[in-house]
């Protein structure tokens, strides 16, 4: 008689005792992402280039999570460099990377300076390659795998405005690093997968709103509802809704997945 083992979906999603990095995880998105793996038993460091950091990780560690704030300016080597050491000072290694800092000024490509341009291809792109780069050092000498999850966009596959060329740009980047990079690592066992959110209302995506130019007189809420009108879910998502895709793809729930990007967007590409 041969007996399989099947695990409980409450045990491939336990984290416990494994360490992520979290960068942008002071708000939005990131402390959505945060929130979840440190729920599901992960030391969680918060990376993180204002006070936002030390505010999110506060506020998680009041909930008993075992949290850390690394101030980091994630285009700056040095920061990254720093960043990965307090990790491993803090709590012994690192198990999980979640490449999530990103800036998204909208300024159509006209009026960019190339000043502006390279500053998001910094920390969009070059951000996580030196992220990728040094926190995967760390996991091949652990020689325990780990999971380094991308956080993309639509924007990867489809431009949702003008104004975002430099963004766009950074996160087509971003999804072929993605795949590149899983062949590289995957001989070590670290998988590396990347998350495409759709609208997710954010306090960045509130002041893009409120900043984004707009020509004649246009009235900005019936823009937001014919918006709304192209995702068949009828609304914007939840930074939480990204947190429980990040969860799955740290988890062993992903085991058999590199290279893959899972978009979360209500439906929006369907359109």
């Amino acid at each position: 008689m041969i007996v399989i083992w099947v695990s409980m979906k409450s045990d491939l999603l336990d984290i416990s005792g494994k360490t992520a990095i979290v960068t942008g995880g002071g708000l939005g998105i990131g402390y959505g992402i945060a929130e979840r793996l440190a729920g599901a038993g992960a030391n969680v460091v918060i990376a993180e280039r204002s006070d936002s950091g030390k505010d999110a990780a506060d506020k998680l560690s009041s909930k008993g999570f075992r949290v850390a704030y690394v101030k980091t300016d994630v285009s700056v080597e040095n920061d990254v460099k720093n960043l990965i050491d307090k990790t491993v000072s803090t709590f012994g290694g690192i198990d999980i990377l979640v490449n999530n800092a990103g800036i998204y000024p909208s300024i159509p490509v006209m009026d960019m300076s190339l000043k502006d341009f390279d500053t998001v291809l910094s920390v969009n792109l070059k951000g996580a390659f030196l992220c990728t780069k040094y926190a995967s050092e760390k996991m091949i000498a652990a020689k325990k795998g780990g999971k380094i999850i991308n956080i993309t966009s639509i924007d990867a596959l489809h431009p949702s405005s003008v104004g975002l060329a430099h963004y766009d740009a950074s996160k087509h980047g971003l999804w072929g690093f993605t795949k590149n990079v899983a062949l590289e690592l995957a001989p070590y066992n670290i998988w590396v997968n990347a998350i495409a959110p759709g609208g997710i209302l954010t306090p960045g995506v509130t002041k893009l709103q409120e900043t984004m130019p707009v020509q004649g007189n246009i009235d900005m809420k019936k823009m937001l509802e014919g918006f709304l009108n192209k995702i068949p879910m009828k609304r914007l998502g939840d930074p939480d809704d990204i947190g429980k895709v990040a969860l799955f793809l740290a988890s062993d729930m992903s085991s058999y997945m590199t290279g893959s990007q899972i978009i979360v967007d209500g439906g929006a590409l369907l359109m």
